[in-house]
C-alpha cells in the first residue's frame, strides 16, 4: 500500500507521432492504478497531460529527438506533477484563437485546469521541459518552497515575487485581454505599482506570509 508521504514517479520516452499522445495516457492510468492513487484527479490530469504532449509533437525539433514524459505522484494521487521535454527551442505562450480557428486552444486548458504551471530549460541537452501540478478537489497543494519560477498566469495572492531585487507579497492577480487575443495578468503588490505581464512570462516565487488557498480567483474582465 502507498503510503501518505511517499512519493512515486515514472517516466517514458516517446516517439514524435500522434499515437503518443494515447500512449502517454495510457501510462498515466496504468501508474495511478499501480500506485493505487485513489485520489488522484485522473480525468484532468489526463488532459492536461494529453495537451502537454500535444503541444510538444508541434515543436520543431533538429533530427528525430524524441519526447520525454516523466509523472510524478506525492499523498496517494493528491498532487500529480506532469512534465513533457522536447528539443525545441522558445517558450510556449497561452493565446486566444480566433474563432474560425479549430487549434491553439491547449495552453488555454493547461491554465485553467492546472493548479500551476510553467516552462524550464533542460538541466542536460537542449530544449526545454513544460511542466504542470495537478491536484485533487479540496487538496492544498505543497508549498512552492524557497523560490520557483513559474508562469505569470499562475501566480496568487499570499505568495511573493521577485521584482526591482526584492520579494514583494502578491495582494491581487486579475487577468486581461489585449485587443489582438492575447492574454496578460495584472498583479497587484503590497508595495510599489503593480506588475502587468504575458500569461506565460516566468516570474520567480516563493510562498508568502499566508498559505496560499487552492481555488484563490483569477478574475477575467
Amino acid at each position: 500500500m502507498v503510503e501518505q508521504s511517499e512519493t512515486r514517479e515514472a517516466g517514458l520516452r516517446l516517439v514524435r507521432h500522434r499515437s503518443s499522445v494515447p500512449r502517454a495516457r495510457a501510462l498515466l492510468r496504468a501508474k495511478l492504478g499501480e500506485w493505487r492513487a485513489g485520489e488522484a484527479p485522473s480525468d484532468v490530469a489526463e488532459l492536461v497531460l494529453s495537451e502537454l504532449v500535444t503541444n510538444a509533437l508541434r515543436v520543431a525539433v533538429p533530427g528525430d529527438r524524441m519526447i520525454g514524459v516523466r509523472i510524478v505522484c506525492r499523498e496517494r494521487g493528491a498532487s500529480l506533477r506532469l512534465e513533457v521535454s522536447d528539443a525545441g527551442g522558445g517558450r510556449p505562450v497561452v493565446r486566444v484563437p480566433g474563432e474560425l480557428e479549430t487549434g491553439g486552444r491547449g495552453l488555454m486548458l493547461v491554465e485553467a485546469l492546472a493548479y500551476r504551471w510553467g516552462v524550464d530549460e533542460r538541466s542536460a541537452g537542449i530544449g526545454k521541459t513544460v511542466w504542470a501540478e495537478v491536484v485533487a478537489p479540496g487538496t492544498v497543494p505543497e508549498p512552492v518552497g524557497a523560490e520557483a519560477e513559474i508562469a505569470a498566469s499562475t501566480v496568487r495572492p499570499g505568495q511573493s515575487v521577485r521584482v526591482w531585487g526584492a520579494w514583494c507579497t502578491v495582494r491581487s492577480v486579475r487577468s486581461e485581454r489585449y485587443a489582438w487575443g492575447g492574454l496578460t495578468v495584472v498583479i497587484g503588490l503590497d508595495d510599489g505599482p503593480g506588475l502587468r505581464m504575458d500569461a506565460a512570462e516566468p516570474l520567480l516565487v516563493r510562498d508568502g506570509v499566508r498559505p496560499t488557498a487552492v481555488g484563490d480567483p483569477v478574475v477575467a474582465s
